[in-house]
């Protein structure tokens, strides 16, 4: 007997594996079943305990591209960055701002930052 190869054995690299069907006549209305459903709360929130949803009424903060009925994500955990749009208490009020560069304190106090606008379509 003559050997030609030694050394360990390996595993098979393909094997059979069951497979879905091909799909014959008219398609199936359950077929959109089987995709994955896309959670938001997965997707645009970072930190669940510190993120807040805030639906604007108004068109006051149109400058910033928030509209009436659009809805803010928030997220008071991140800090303050040159830039960044937040939404911040100023002189006992509510207001959006972004973050001027050499920002202060005294000038008003960041509640949170926005991380994303979801606008209505309507």
């Amino acid at each position: 007997m003559e050997i030609f190869t030694s050394g360990k054995l390996t595993k098979v690299k393909s094997r059979h594996e069951p497979g879905v069907s091909k799909q014959t006549g008219f398609t199936s209305p359950a077929t959109h079943y089987l995709e994955p459903t896309i959670d938001l709360n997965q997707e645009l929130v970072v930190n669940r305990d510190a993120t807040f949803f805030v639906r604007v009424d108004g068109n006051a903060f149109k400058e910033h591209n928030i509209v009436n009925k659009d809805v803010l994500i928030i997220d008071r955990s991140l800090s303050p960055s040159f830039g960044a749009l937040a939404l911040v208490v100023q002189d006992g009020e509510f207001k959006i701002r972004r973050i001027p560069f050499g920002f202060m304190e005294e000038e008003f106090t960041v509640w949170g930052i926005i991380t994303y606008i979801i606008h209505y379509a309507r």
